[in-house]
């Protein structure tokens, strides 16, 4: 188990929930929060005992997304990091400063691409606050769920910031364009009853509880299929991705050459022959 500060782990059976741990900041994503994130989901990656993975959050909201004031001297460059690049005694120059923004933006993406990146599904529970980072978080998940009072807004425009870490790339075959430039240039707040019907939650549970409860549940029944049939899926779905339906037709026959002669297909197929569930174990 690695040694985390604001993000905790449960392991139940085949599934592992992965909890925002902050609740007394509304998970706002500080500074311990991006290699948490990294390191949790690298280690449910990696358990072959885990099949499907639940993405929720301690106290009254998901996340109000991103620190501004712990993260701002790491975003604007200006946290003392590039100023050894220097030329003489003075100041970084703005080259220095710009490409040390850039590369504190491409470690926080690295570490809300590892969501996108596990090989297990990941489910979203959503309830309160999902703003900002939040969305990003979420947009990187399978599946997201919500909660009545869940309320979801991409925030950036309202802070003077071109949304970076992913909402603007991965929502779009989500909810669509035209929804996706409505949230994005507005900045505005949209309820869990807008979320469902644009695309961006699968269904809406009358509390936090109750989306936890029911986001674990369908984890569960994911988790009671063949693994290598749900990672084999979720690979196909990800390299589907903007490729033709030919292009993906290849690339399933492909995997299917490699992994349909599985002892979990000589199981699924004898269960049914004997009119009981399979035992599936990856193999």
């Amino acid at each position: 188990m690695p040694d985390l500060q604001v993000i905790s782990i449960e392991r139940d059976g085949h599934v592992a929930t992965v909890w925002l741990d902050r609740p007394e900041a509304r998970n706002a994503m500080g500074p311990a929060f991006w290699d948490d994130l990294t390191a949790a989901m690298t280690d449910v990656s990696t358990d072959a005992d885990v099949r499907a993975v639940v993405m929720a959050a301690r106290g009254p909201h998901f996340s109000v997304g991103l620190d501004l004031k712990a993260m701002a001297g790491l975003l604007t460059g200006s946290d003392g990091r590039g100023q050894d690049r220097g030329v003489g005694d003075g100041p970084p120059s703005m080259a220095v400063r710009a490409t040390a923004a850039r590369a504190g933006v491409k470690r926080l993406q690295r570490s809300i691409s590892s969501v996108a990146d596990c090989p297990k599904p990941v489910l979203a529970a959503i309830h309160g606050y999902c703003i900002g980072g939040g969305v990003d978080l979420v947009s990187a998940c399978d599946i997201r769920m919500a909660s009545a009072d869940a309320v979801f807004s991409v925030r950036e425009t309202k802070v003077a910031i071109v949304a970076d870490l992913g909402s603007l790339q991965r929502l779009p075959p989500i909810i669509g364009k035209g929804h996706l430039a409505e949230l994005a240039y507005t900045g505005k707040d949209i309820g869990a009853a807008r979320a469902k019907e644009i695309g961006l939650v699968n269904e809406v549970f009358a509390d936090a509880d109750a989306v936890v409860s029911a986001t674990r549940a369908m984890a569960a029944e994911i988790a009671s299929n063949s693994p290598l049939a749900v990672e084999g899926t979720k690979a196909v779905l990800t390299a589907g991705e903007g490729r033709s339906v030919a292009d993906g037709l290849d690339y399933v026959a492909a995997w299917n050459a490699g992994f349909l002669q599985s002892d979990d297909l000589i199981e699924a197929m004898a269960a049914f022959m004997a009119k009981r569930p399979p035992e599936f174990r990856g193999r």
